[in-house]
């Protein structure tokens, strides 16, 4: 769900339409009817198992279909808090401006850049808004809303993507892996493969082909570990001013910066990349070169959608390259 302005109002929402609903449910319950043919077998074990997905499956369809939507309608002078169950009523509350004392603005731990209103009001009570999605302008939302509301004293957001900042920052900077860390795990991986190996000589008995295998399979996982463990550690994305700055790591742990000009973009677009779509969107920079970028994670599709919007912005691409 996303949230606009209409006039002076500012709308949050959250929660899935009843489609993308009966979508992850059914994938759900799929999975759950998979393990059905368990019920039928002389296998107690198995009917355990069975029992015990069909369970987990059919708590999970029931949670996500009566998990609610909310939506919140922030006016100047009230708030207008709307809570609606798939298969429930309605719910309505409204807070007025004076029972509002304190504003907080907390970010998200699992993402980066998401951030919630946390009102406190004059009873001690505090409510958590949906996310705001544009995050590109939490800054100027959160400083209206304080305006609006008369709250002292609001710190503004660490927001690492807002749009007032001179470079917006996608990611976390790069360090590579200490090479102590490299060479342990590259121990560990020549140690797992020859453990079949060195059983089977400690018992007296002939190592089979698979055992004899497996040792050059643990050298060069070694090597591939000690070679190209850097280049896992992904991108840092800086946002400027008519260019973007993309870092990544060779495998000897030395940067590498590559960089993104308005001219060179043919498209700009969101996909999904991972399980869920309010979590695991990213902004893709095609070039006309045949170059692809991917940013690091950014969050849901709305959030990721603006922080395009502002890059398409910022870089000045031709409107016909705009696929957000």
């Amino acid at each position: 769900m996303d949230d606009t302005t209409i006039n002076n109002d500012i709308r949050l929402r959250e929660g899935s339409s009843i489609a993308q609903r009966l979508i992850v449910a059914s994938c759900a319950a799929a999975v759950a009817l998979c393990f059905t043919p368990g019920l039928f077998t002389h296998d107690t074990l198995e009917i355990i198992i069975s029992v015990v997905a069909l369970l987990v499956g059919a708590g999970f369809v029931v949670g996500i279909m009566v998990a609610p939507a909310v939506v919140w309608i922030i006016t100047p002078n009230e708030i207008l808090i709307g809570r609606q169950s798939p298969f429930g009523k309605l719910r309505t509350r409204i807070v007025v401006r004076d029972d509002i004392t304190a504003l907080q603005v907390p970010g998200s731990k699992r993402v980066k850049a998401r951030f919630q209103l946390v009102f406190t009001l004059a009873s001690g009570e505090r409510l958590t808004s949906p996310p705001i999605s544009d995050v590109t302008h939490v800054r100027d939302t959160v400083a209206r809303i304080a305006a609006q509301f008369d709250v002292p004293n609001v710190e503004d957001p660490a927001n690492p993507l807002d749009a007032s900042n001179p470079e917006m920052h996608l990611g976390d900077p790069l360090e590579p892996f200490p090479a102590r860390d490299i060479r342990i795990v590259s121990l560990i991986a020549v140690a797992l493969c020859a453990v079949p190996y060195a059983y089977k000589l400690w018992r007296g008995l002939s190592p089979s082909h698979v055992d004899i295998m497996l040792l050059p399979v643990g050298a060069l996982a070694a090597f591939a570990v000690h070679r190209y463990a850097n280049l896992v550690t992904g991108a840092f994305w800086i946002i400027r001013e008519s260019d973007i700055r993309v870092e990544r790591l060779w495998g000897d742990g030395s940067l590498r910066a590559d960089h993104i000009a308005g001219p060179d973009v043919k498209t700009i677009t969101v996909e999904r990349r991972g399980r869920s779509e309010d979590e695991h969107c990213i902004v893709v920079i095609r070039l006309h070169s045949g170059r692809r970028f991917r940013s690091p994670r950014i969050g849901s599709r709305l959030e990721a959608r603006a922080v395009g919007t502002e890059i398409f912005r910022r870089l000045g691409i031709a409107a016909e390259s705009n696929k957000i």
